[in-house]
C-alpha cells in the first residue's frame, strides 16, 4: 500500500503545476507542516513507522556530515569534492528523499516519511550524526523530524555541546529576499510566484537564524551573495566526465536547441517557444521542451543539443547550466551583472553564458545560427569554464579555506 501511494504521490508533486489549486494546497500543507492533519495521514499511508538507512561514519580524522536537501544531487558532490581534496576527510550526505523528485544520487537517502515520524531512525541517524567532527546543514532545514521539534536553532546546540563544528550552505528560495530580486531585473519570478508571500516569510526567518547564529556560511550561486553578504561562495559541481561527448556542436543545418522545464515558473519557460517560433516555423531551429526526467538521462539530453536555453528569470546559473556547458553546448540565459562580475573577480574567467531575455532571445539564436565558429568558440569555452569552476576542487577549496582549515591544521 505504502509503495502505490508513494508513486501516486510522486506523480501528483511532477504535475502539481496542472492540478486544480485545492491540491496544490494539500500537497504544501503536508510538506509545510508534517505534523498537521494533512501532514500525519501522508507519513501514515508513505509508511511512516518504518525505520531507514542510516548514515555511516567514516573512519577519518576530520568527517563531514552534510544534509538534509541534497538538491541536484549537490550535498553528494560536495561530499565527494572533499574526499578527493585532502585524504584526512571524510565525507557523507543524508538526503530527505520526496515523492516526484529526479533521482539524485546520495551517501544516505532516506524517505520522507521515515525521516518525520520514525523516533527509531531519528535516535539512529542523531546517533550517528554526532560522531561528525562537521556539519553543513542545508537550506536552514532541520535534519532529525522531530526530535528536536523541527527547530534548527535546537540542533546545532545539540551538535555544538558535542563539540561538533556547523556552518550553513544557502541554496536559493531558502534565503533569497523576493523584494530586493524584483527590482534587480523586470524579469524576476516573484510578482507573479502565488509561493512569494511564503518564500518571503522563510527567507526571512532563515536570514534571521543566520543572522542570530553566526556560523560559517556559504551559497551555492553567487547572486545570494545579494542576501548573505558575509558569505562565501562554493560553486556547484558536476561530473565533467559523465557529460563529456564526441558530437560536435553546430554541426547540422538546423541549430538544435533544448529547454529542461524543471521548474517552469522560475525559469521562463513559456516565454521560449512564442520567442522562437518564426525561426521553428522557418526551419532555422528545431525545439525541445524536457520535462520530469530523470538525472541519468541528462547527458544524453544535451548531447543532442546545440544549444540550451536555462532560465531568463532568477538572474544566475546552477547546476543544468553547468552540465549543459560540460557537454560542450552553448548556454543561453539571463544573468545578472553582478553575478558575471563575481564569477570573473573570483575566478578571473569570463561566464561563457549568452546574454539573452525572452525579448532578445530570437535575434541571440539567429546571430549562433548565423556565425556557427563563433558558436563553437563559446561551447568550448564552457567546456573550460566548468573544469575550473564546478569540477569540485574550488568548491572544496571554499568550504576548507573558510570552515574546515583549522581541524586540518
Amino acid at each position: 500500500m505504502a509503495g502505490i501511494f508513494a508513486a501516486t504521490a510522486g506523480w501528483l508533486v511532477r504535475h502539481r503545476s496542472s492540478m486544480p489549486t485545492w491540491i496544490d494546497r494539500v500537497i504544501e500543507s503536508a510538506a509545510r507542516n508534517p505534523d498537521g492533519v494533512a501532514g500525519r495521514l501522508a507519513s501514515r499511508l508513505l509508511g511512516g513507522g518504518r525505520t531507514g538507512p542510516v548514515t555511516e561514519v567514516p573512519d577519518a580524522p576530520v568527517r563531514v556530515y552534510i544534509a538534509p536537501t541534497n538538491y541536484s544531487g549537490q550535498g553528494y558532490r560536495w561530499a565527494r569534492a572533499l574526499e578527493s581534496a585532502d585524504p584526512r576527510i571524510g565525507a557523507r550526505n543524508m538526503a530527505v528523499e520526496l515523492p516526484g523528485g529526479f533521482s539524485f544520487t546520495a551517501d544516505t537517502l532516506v524517505p520522507v516519511a521515515v525521516v518525520n515520524s520514525s523516533a527509531e531512525w531519528q535516535s539512529a541517524e542523531w546517533a550517528a550524526a554526532q560522531s561528525y567532527s562537521h556539519v553543513l546543514i542545508e537550506a536552514e532545514r532541520p535534519i532529525f523530524g522531530s526530535k528536536f521539534g523541527r527547530d534548527v536553532a535546537r540542533e546545532i546546540a545539540a551538535f555544538e555541546s558535542n563539540d561538533v563544528s556547523v556552518a550553513y550552505l544557502c541554496h536559493g528560495t531558502d534565503i533569497r529576499n523576493p523584494d530586493r530580486h524584483s527590482t534587480l531585473t523586470p524579469w524576476s519570478m516573484y510578482p507573479e510566484d502565488p509561493r512569494t508571500d511564503v518564500l518571503r516569510a522563510d527567507a526571512e526567518a532563515n536570514l534571521a537564524l543566520l543572522s542570530t547564529l553566526r556560523r560559517p556560511t556559504f551559497v551555492s550561486t553567487p547572486d545570494l551573495l545579494l542576501d548573505v553578504p558575509w558569505a562565501t561562495w562554493c560553486p556547484v559541481v558536476v561530473d565533467p566526465a559523465a557529460f563529456a561527448n564526441d558530437v560536435t556542436p553546430f554541426a547540422s543545418d538546423r541549430v538544435r536547441i533544448v529547454h529542461a522545464a524543471s521548474a517552469p515558473l522560475v525559469k521562463g519557460s513559456h516565454y521560449i517557444e512564442p520567442a522562437i517560433d518564426p525561426l521553428i516555423r522557418s526551419g532555422v531551429v528545431e525545439f525541445s521542451l524536457v520535462t520530469g526526467t530523470a538525472a541519468s538521462r541528462m547527458p544524453a539530453v544535451f548531447a543532442e543539443a546545440d544549444v540550451v536555453i536555462d532560465q531568463f528569470r532568477a538572474g544566475s546559473y546552477g547546476v543544468a547550466a553547468c552540465e549543459a556547458m560540460a557537454a560542450g553546448r552553448v548556454v543561453i540565459g539571463h544573468v545578472l551583472p553582478f553575478v558575471r562580475d563575481r564569477v570573473e573577480a573570483e575566478f578571473g574567467i569570463p561566464l561563457p553564458i549568452v546574454e539573452a531575455t525572452p525579448d532578445t532571445l530570437a535575434e541571440t539564436v539567429r546571430r549562433l545560427a548565423e556565425d556557427r565558429p563563433a558558436a563553437q568558440a563559446i561551447a568550448a569555452a564552457g567546456v573550460d569554464y566548468v573544469a575550473a569552476v564546478h569540477s569540485g576542487p574550488a568548491s572544496a577549496r571554499a568550504l576548507i579555506d573558510h570552515w574546515i582549515s583549522p581541524k586540518l591544521g
